[in-house]
């Protein structure tokens, strides 16, 4: 007669614990390992609302002038005097004061309700001022050797020193002695590399655009 194998009680449990750890390792490893194989992902910490991390990098030659305002309702009053316009156009660009007739160096844009006047691009404010003639200025550098200035203002919203963004309101549109008749109206004007330019003409642009 064949003898009967008899377990001891703690033989079963024991046997039973082996086979559910190898079997929660296994499980484990066959995660990872298809993780490892499938993911090409590159993770990060950050959010899209982390401000520290820019969503999209806009570099300086692909930034675009602004026009010195936003209102729709806003037209030109005056005209920047160009050398070779024709001798009709060149006659809404000339400004009489006392006797005397001068060439405009900028453009007057008008409108019957006073509007916001706002920076044409981020830049530094060089100089405010406030004379009788011209009213109230804001000079503002750009780089890229752009300088933008706004006159006739009626309202200041900033001071020299201060860094401003593309957009950013300056100041409001006013009145001035030079050009009175033309009432509200912002005198504005633009030196590129040293160069008084008719503004019209670089609205729009990219600051690689610029000659």
């Amino acid at each position: 007669m064949k003898k009967r194998l008899v377990l001891k009680p703690f033989v079963i449990p024991t046997i039973y614990s082996i086979f559910v750890v190898a079997l929660i390792i296994g499980l484990f490893a066959s995660i990872n390992m298809g993780s490892d194989q499938n993911d090409e992902n590159t993770y990060v910490s950050g959010t899209i609302l982390d401000e520290q991390v820019p969503v999209v990098n806009i570099t300086e030659e692909e930034v675009t002038i602004n026009k010195p305002y936003m209102s729709e309702n806003v037209k030109i009053g005056k005209n920047y005097y160009d050398y070779q316009d024709q001798e009709e156009d060149q006659k809404n660009s000339i400004i009489y004061h006392e006797n005397t007739y001068m060439q405009n160096s900028g453009i007057d844009y008008i409108q019957d309700d006073v509007f916001e006047v706002v920076s044409i691009l981020d830049g530094e404010v060089i100089e405010v001022e406030d004379k009788e003639l011209l009213g109230k200025s804001v000079t503002i550098r750009h780089n890229n050797e752009i300088i933008s200035v706004y006159q006739s203002l009626s309202e200041v919203a900033v001071k020299k020193g201060d860094k401003v963004t593309s957009g950013q309101v300056i100041g409001k549109s006013g009145t001035c002695e030079l050009n009175k008749e033309l009432n509200n109206h912002l005198h504005f004007e633009l030196t590129v590399k040293g160069q008084l330019v008719d503004p019209e003409n670089y609205f729009g642009k990219k600051i690689s655009e610029i000659e």
